[in-house]
């Protein structure tokens, strides 16, 4: 009962939320420094959720050794995407070697 309620509660605040800036469409203006502080949010939301799967894959200690197949394909992707600017080989890139990686260490 009582997580009904508080999913309940999280939804209903949810929508009253993004509601208001339906309502008000144009006449809500942000200044400046806050639309640019909100510009980093898609990244920082996305680096909040990545990091940790790939320091502690496992969800219990960190794994910063060269048998976690999450940390090598990330440094990896980083490298390419350091070196060719294109999201989808970097994507491609990461992906490949963690599968590679992988592969090596459960063999």
């Amino acid at each position: 009962m009582n997580y009904t309620l508080l999913i309940l509660g999280m939804a209903v605040i949810t929508v009253l939320i993004k509601a208001i800036f339906f309502i008000l469409g144009d006449r809500l203006s942000f200044p400046a420094w806050l639309n640019q502080a909100l510009s980093f949010v898609p990244v920082t939301v996305l680096t909040a959720i990545i990091t940790p799967m790939i320091l502690a894959p496992h969800g219990e200690n960190l794994e910063l050794n060269l048998h976690n197949p999450q940390l090598l394909a990330s440094l990896v992707a980083v490298v390419v995407c350091l070196l060719g600017r294109r999201q989808l080989l970097t994507i491609a890139a990461g992906l490949l070697s963690f599968f590679l990686f992988q592969w090596i260490f459960t063999g």
